[in-house]
């Protein structure tokens, strides 16, 4: 069974799915997706778990963080999720982020560990961007506004799977770029700068007694292997999963996989 769930998160409204019943599990999405990214294995988990899934603000159905003069950050982010656990009357759960949805479950992480019972990270990292990826950011805010977000996720898209994918699978890279036709520029360029501005959050998997899972792409174009690995060692009880072949979205290119990998390790608690 799925419901729809919202919430009011500083005057915007924030849109949830959850499925199932038992332990909570929260995946959150990444850049340029929405909840939607995750049906696959939401649907699988669903039998097993209760799975929550929010479209983050200015994305989906969840309206756009208002920035009050202030640039919102990826922990504002992590507040709307905190939220949804409070609505949800849930005291603990396990959060699993993709990408900036990674940098997410750091910030909770890092402020909230309390709520956690363990944490996993797909293509993403805990290291900050370095002075060359904020540079590149820079450069595609500068595209989204002098072009649109359409454009930017059109060019941009096809370069996060790798070849073999890209190849075999042209309509679905091109499904999930129409699938995103709704974004806005500001919603994009409000990502863009709370990615770019992001603390290290190195010490959090240094220091965690949580067990941490690790989904990486053997050919990520956007967080390395050698990145990924490097921080794979870190936290005390740590499960590393490599894709072969795979790029930045492993839960389209491996959608099995992955699933089994996340189905495995939800089943240690």
């Amino acid at each position: 069974m799925e419901t729809n769930q919202f919430i009011s998160f500083r005057n915007s409204t924030i849109f949830y799915r959850v499925y199932g019943s038992g332990k909570a599990v929260i995946l959150i999405h990444g850049f340029g997706e929405d909840g939607n990214i995750w049906s696959y294995i939401a649907d699988k988990l669903k039998n097993n778990f209760l799975v929550i899934v929010p479209d983050l603000p200015g994305t989906g159905k969840s309206e756009i963080l208002e920035d009050e003069n202030v640039n919102v950050t990826v922990d504002d982010y992590a507040e709307v999720i905190i939220h949804i656990l409070k609505k949800e009357s849930l005291d603990d759960c396990i959060i699993i982020g993709h990408s900036m949805g990674g940098y997410i479950t750091l910030g909770i992480a890092d402020k909230y560990p309390e709520v956690l019972n363990g944490f996993g990270l797909i293509n993403s990292t805990a290291y900050a961007d370095s002075e060359d990826k904020k540079r590149d950011r820079l450069k595609s805010i500068e595209f989204i506004q002098k072009n649109d977000a359409a454009s930017f996720l059109k060019t941009s898209t096809p370069g996060l799977f790798a070849d073999k994918f890209k190849q075999e699978h042209p309509d679905e890279i091109e499904k999930l770029i129409d699938s995103t036709a709704y974004f806005t520029s500001e919603s994009l360029i409000q990502y863009t700068k709370a990615m770019m501005n992001r603390p290290q959050r190195i010490s959090v998997l240094q220091t965690t007694a949580l067990p941490v899972l690790f989904i990486i792409g053997e050919e990520d174009p956007v967080v390395p292997l050698e990145k990924s690995l490097a921080q794979c060692h870190l936290p005390a009880t740590a499960y590393v999963h490599i894709l072969t072949g795979a790029g930045h979205m492993g839960m389209m290119e491996q959608g099995e996989l992955c699933m089994e990998i996340i189905s495995s390790y939800l089943n240690n608690f």
